[in-house]
């Protein structure tokens, strides 16, 4: 299929309604016709392409096309588990044009194609597009320069994922694959690149596309290089360290951004690029990269020389991150190892950038939250004073006892100004920026500081420098000493002794009354790091700590949120909300009194971001807050449940009326969770009309709803299982589990279901459906076998055997057979004893112990003729399953709400986020058996005694595999013991 064919009407219409979403009047309207052309019609992405190749369009039409083109291949070209949603045909269609409509359109568009193609290549490149690198490379063009730089970045779209990958067989087939095609047309178009600079370097438009032209060819070296170092590289590391290096010292006014200019220019962006591939190659390929002490000196030169222009940010903070990695380097000790050169680091290149310069105090009184994430959450990683706090805590891995007397006079001779002067407060703020990277050699995790600097006492310094500020008035004096001060005592929370926090805790609560936006939102993240400190698994601080403090903290903190005159600036501050969740995490059962003034508050805030849901973690520290109070209040009291539930219903109706997709998840875990909470024979009605709906194909469709929707139907066979037979409803729901496990990306979710159909839905009732179920699952092991799904099959009939008590496993191995003779003897052999070691998690494995267990010693069948060969194998699978690594822990079993912390939660996903709050602990169907090996050996010696005629005992002595032996033997002398004491 090519571009030619669709009717000129098709594109017509097409384009109509491409420019009607561009008018807030139309659009809803115009994007449900292209959902509707989507849906109905499979030439449509090649019809949206064909219009973004006509240049006698609109060029606003022509980009809204590219827009719904990438849009379409991210919903689609992915989603293959429930069958292909894009026709084979077309999928060749789009791959063998995409990269010829890439080079010949518009920037603007060529960047949303470039994104399109990225997603295209993550799923089929290579092997089900070995063409693409030949078709980038055979548009590079020596003369058309913006048509390079549309294959360039088509290119680095594509090959920067190998950064942050893991090492692995695949990953570098894939790059070697790469580079066998790309080296060389990537080193020829850097070369002639290189001369057209030097040819044209005073012809400004030219320059600019070859300057973007070097930027990505310096972005792709990186990526090429990332992993490991091609052997191309290696060949030439000279010519193209000497090319870099001359880029590094190379001046071109045209190529620098204006004076005025706060933006970083071609030039800049260049040289930072640089300084990341020259610091790659200290860290990972030193023993190459002779040209290193050369590169110290010249970037050394450069942060002297740079201005402290916010324009040049990215590039000083790259440059220090360079010499943070060499002066780490035992080899090159001597470069740094004198006072003087010390002394001249400090005072040329870390003290300037340390101080507070005038775009910092703007973006403190001017965007006051993105001043705060730039200082707190790492988004400030390119930030001046980060890099320079790391290049000090660098010098400090061979000179920690120099850099700590050079440091600590400076912070002496700045403390000093601030006391003759208030006016001198940007001295007080740059020493205590510099105390704090000489007391923190370590880095800190979401805990806090583990390790600190033995030359500084920073409790000591505390009470003397720091506290003072504290202590002041709210709002008097210079607020971002109060939120140094505040920071500090963040930073230093865990150096801090209980009792020491305790009587500081009052300052934090009454800094939440400032009237800076700044201030009051670190007195916030402080009070909830505070509370988030643990010792040996228990809180730090509970409920009787902060009982004092709790509504006032409340009052607070939900103030400060309100404020907020629309929904996206009420969900603006997170850290505010996060505050509030803590709290209740922290007061548990104390909230009581104060829930009925917090559920009309956060009613009240999801009623606002429900109108637009801005910002996802404001959103579930919302629900995680209502989640809470369920979890601590509702428990073992049913006019709270009742309560509850006739607070939420309203807001909770409403969105799922006005299906405000980002919230629907989080309504059915709470519903869940009240629901499991119901101790009642009859369900309320609430629950009863709510049902039906949860059955509905649509509900379904979104990926986002599935597993708090599976969460759901759990509750409900665990509350009313009878009802579900009665109403009829097994059947859908058994619906729902044939739809989850045909799709790669639900059939775990499809397994958890059928765990709770078999748990909870009699044996009589199961028997008319069991033997389809299993058919279904051999189907998709047989049509489209994951190592995922075979895991998730193996735990299911270890579950299934495990907690079938009354009718034994023999009804599992019936079930099986029943479909065709001696299929689950097949069954055993393919999947469940070669797989049943690779389980993992301490429940998991427990169930699928005691599940052998009982198979072997508790089943007719494994014993008869037909089975009993593979008894002493399955023996064998479960010793082997109990002596390979384990957890140490019982994880299962501990509270999660120790552990949350959203904020660390980087596999954070916007369609669906699990409540911790309402989670349930992991049930275990096998709980009245605390040692699965004990189990075992007590079961197997009742079993021989049921045998007198010594047929277990032969089989265990002569067909056991010799190395499982000595660890039987143990297992029996513990069950021993145990009688014994008993």
């Amino acid at each position: 299929m090519s571009l030619t064919g669709i009717s000129d009407q098709y594109l017509v219409t097409l384009a109509t309604f491409l420019r009607q979403t561009l008018d807030p009047a139309t659009r809803q309207q115009a994007e449900r016709e292209l959902f509707t052309a989507e849906a109905e019609q499979q030439d449509f992405p090649i019809a949206i392409l064909q219009l973004i190749t006509k240049d006698d369009i609109d060029p606003s039409v022509r980009f809204a096309a590219s827009l719904v083109f990438k849009n379409y291949v991210k919903r689609n070209w992915l989603e293959q588990e429930d069958g292909q949603k894009i026709h084979t045909q077309i999928r060749l269609a789009i791959k063998e044009c995409i990269i010829d409509i890439l080079v010949t359109v518009p920037s603007h568009v060529q960047l949303q194609l470039g994104e399109a193609v990225t997603v295209i290549a993550s799923n089929d490149f290579p092997m089900q597009w070995q063409s693409l690198i030949q078709q980038l490379v055979s548009k590079l063009d020596p003369e058309d320069y913006i048509r390079n730089n549309g294959v360039l970045q088509t290119a680095h779209s594509i090959f920067k994922r190998w950064r942050h990958e893991f090492r692995s067989d695949p990953l570098f087939a894939e790059i070697n694959f790469v580079l066998e095609q790309f080296c060389s047309p990537f080193f020829r178009l850097l070369q002639n690149t290189d001369a057209k600079i030097v040819e044209y370097s005073q012809d400004k438009a030219r320059l600019q596309v070859y300057a973007q032209t070097l930027l990505l060819l310096m972005k792709l070296f990186y990526d090429l290089n990332c992993q490991d170092i091609p052997p191309f590289f290696e060949d030439n590391i000279d010519p193209c360290m000497t090319m870099l290096h001359n880029y590094i010292t190379y001046s071109n006014p045209l190529l620098e951004s204006e004076v005025s200019d706060d933006e970083a220019g071609p030039l800049e962006k260049i040289k930072s690029s640089i300084c990341e591939i020259v610091t790659l190659y200290t860290m990972k390929y030193e023993e190459f990269f002779t040209q290193l002490p050369q590169f110290v000196q010249t970037i050394w030169a450069l942060l002297t020389t740079t201005g402290l222009e916010s324009k040049y940010d990215l590039l000083v903070s790259k440059a220090m991150d360079f010499l943070s990695t060499v002066v780490k380097l035992e080899r090159y000790h001597n470069l740094f190892n004198n006072e003087t050169t010390l002394r001249q680091l400090c005072e040329n290149i870390v003290l300037p950038n340390m101080y507070l310069r005038s775009v910092d105090e703007e973006l403190f009184e001017c965007d006051p939250i993105e001043y705060i994430r730039r200082d707190l959450e790492g988004s400030d990683s390119d930030t001046r004073r980060r890099a320079a706090s790391d290049f000090v805590r660098s010098m400090m891995t061979h000179f920690m006892a120099d850099i700590t007397r050079i440091i600590g006079s400076y912070i002496t001779q700045y403390l000093m100004r601030y006391s003759e002067s208030p006016s001198n407060w940007k001295d007080k703020d740059a020493a205590i920026y510099l105390l704090t990277s000489i007391a923190t050699p370590g880095t800190a995790t979401k805990h806090g500081l583990t390790v600190v600097n033995d030359l500084v006492d920073v409790v000591e310094w505390f009470s003397t420098n720091i506290l003072p500020d504290l202590q002041t008035p709210i709002d008097s004096g210079q607020p971002v000493l109060k939120v140094d001060a505040i920071k500090y005592l963040y930073t230093f929370r865990n150096q801090m002794t209980k009792d020491r926090l305790i009587t500081v805790f009052p300052l934090l609560v009454k800094h939440l009354s400032s009237q800076n936006y700044v201030v009051h939102t670190y007195a916030a993240i402080a009070i909830e790091r505070i509370l988030f400190m643990r010792k040996d698994n228990v809180m730090v601080f509970n409920k009787t700590d902060i009982k004092p403090f709790t509504q006032d903290l409340l009052v607070s903190l939900f103030r400060l949120i309100e404020a907020g005159s629309t929904p996206e600036t009420l969900a603006e501050n997170d850290y505010l909300m996060k505050a509030v969740m803590r709290v209740i995490f922290t007061a548990r059962e104390d909230m009581v009194p104060y829930v009925a003034d917090i559920m009309d508050h956060l009613n009240k805030i999801l009623g606002e971001i429900s109108k637009n849901p801005s910002n996802p973690r404001f959103n579930h520290y919302v629900f995680e807050s209502i989640g809470a109070l369920v979890r601590f209040i509702c428990s073992n009291n049913p006019a709270a449940l009742q309560d509850f539930e006739g607070i939420l219903l309203g807001p909770f109706q409403a969105i799922l009326q006005q299906d405000v997709v980002e919230f629907v998840p989080y309504v059915f875990q709470i519903f869940s969770q009240l629901l499991e909470f119901h101790q009642e024979t009859q369900l309320p009605d609430i629950y009863k009309s709510l049902l039906p709906a949860l059955l509905l194909p649509n509900l379904w469709e979104s990926s986002g709803n599935v597993p708090a929707l599976v969460r759901m139907l759990h509750a409900y066979i665990y509350r009313d299982s009878s009802g579900i037979i009665a109403n009829k409803q097994l059947e859908p729901i058994l619906g729902i589990f044939q739809k989850l496990i045909a799709s790669k990306a639900n059939d775990k979710y499809g397994l958890e279901l059928l765990c709770t159909i078999v748990q909870y839905v009699p044996t009589e009732t199961l028997n008319q459906y069991i033997g389809a179920i299993i058919s279904l699952l051999l189907r998709r092991l047989q049509s489209s076998k994951t190592e995922k799904f075979t895991l998730g099959f193996v735990n299911f009939v270890c579950f299934f055997i495990a907690i079938n008590l009354h009718s034994g496993p023999d009804y599992v191995i019936q079930a099986f057979d029943s479909i065709q003779e001696k299929l689950f003897l097949e069954v055993l052999n393919a999947f469940i004893i070669p797989d049943l070691q690779k389980v993992q998690g301490y429940t998991d494995r427990k169930v699928c112990s005691v599940a052998m267990t009982r198979l072997l010693t508790q089943s007719n069948l494994i014993l008869s003729e037909q089975y009993i060969n593979i008894w002493p194998v399955v023996l064998a699978a479960l010793i082997k399953l109990f002596e390979a690594p384990t957890e140490i822990e019982n994880y299962d079993a501990v509270d999660e709400l120790l552990n949350f912390d959203f904020e660390e939660d980087r596999q954070f996903q916007a369609s669906f986020s699990k409540l911790t709050t309402t989670s349930k602990p992991r049930s275990d169907p096998t709980a009245s058996i605390s040692e699965p090996k004990i189990y075992l050996a007590q079961e197997l010696q009742r079993l021989s005694q049921a045998h007198p005629d010594g047929k277990i005992t032969e089989m265990i002595q002569s067909r056991l595999p010799q190395e499982c032996t000595p660890h039987l033997f143990q297992y029996m002398a513990l069950a021993n013991q145990v009688h014994a004491s008993e």
